[in-house]
């Protein structure tokens, strides 16, 4: 418990900017002191003292405002940044190098005992502040979700996942290789170009829609240059063509 604990002053000191000394961090964080008394209470819960387990765990949420159920898994280094308003469930697991910001909610949706019914986050994920992952799925390695964002499915590996309810953004190329040790922690799990799919593919159409005018606008130009012209121009021309027709030509 206690090289677990240094581990945890370690992990806080090199990523939160705000910490200035192992002292600060082992009286002043409550995430520290969350998960010293989630791994007293888990301990109680193994070997079947599940009262005083719970009880236990009762005490660190009234001490912290931190909710973590006695029997959820916490691996090592786990950082709770501020902490106040987390609830981890009793079958969540929440893998080495994760890192927790205030008022997430790894939740359940199931009523039925015996069941994966929380959420399972695989190492160096990052959960944004307020986000809720909800159902006993995986949240894969090195993903992010992003502050607020309601998670009800599987999140790839390196993915990042924002929205209500949340939608995927996948890494490309080579960023699904280097995910989280090329991009350096990302506070609240946002990065400065992630893009919300939604919008790239409006921006995708729009960007669509102006280039066939474009194209239109040139064709034209060099049908007027030959003679030609359009069904408002001079009724006296030779020969009339219409934009439908010339979007048809374009497409």
């Amino acid at each position: 418990m206690f090289s677990h604990l240094r581990e945890d002053i370690h992990s806080v000191l090199q990523r939160d900017p705000a910490a200035r000394s192992k002292l600060e961090v082992l009286t002043c964080y409550p995430g520290i002191h969350a998960l010293f008394v989630h791994r007293f209470s888990h301990g109680l819960w193994r070997r079947g003292f599940v009262w005083l387990a719970r009880f236990v765990s009762v005490f660190g949420r009234w001490w912290t405002g931190i909710e973590i159920h006695p029997g959820a898994k916490i691996g090592r280094r786990v950082f709770i940044d501020h902490g106040t308003g987390v609830v981890i469930g009793e079958t969540a697991e929440v893998g080495d190098d994760c890192t927790i910001y205030q008022g997430v909610t790894l939740g359940g949706t199931s009523l039925y005992r015996g069941v994966k019914r929380h959420p399972t986050l695989e190492s160096g994920v990052v959960v944004g502040a307020g986000a809720k992952v909800l159902g006993g799925f995986t949240v894969g390695k090195g993903a992010k979700i992003g502050s607020n964002a309601v998670v009800t499915k599987p999140v790839p590996a390196g993915a990042t996942a924002v929205g209500i309810p949340a939608r995927i953004i996948e890494p490309k190329g080579e960023e699904r290789d280097h995910s989280a040790d090329v991009q350096g922690f990302s506070a609240y799990g946002v990065t400065r170009d992630m893009d919300d799919p939604l919008s790239r593919a409006l921006h995708a159409m729009l960007d669509h829609a102006a280039e066939q005018d474009k194209r239109i606008d040139a064709l034209v130009a060099r049908l007027k240059a030959a003679g030609l012209c359009g069904e408002d121009d001079d009724p006296g021309c030779q020969q009339v063509f219409d934009h439908d027709s010339l979007s048809k030509m374009v497409d």
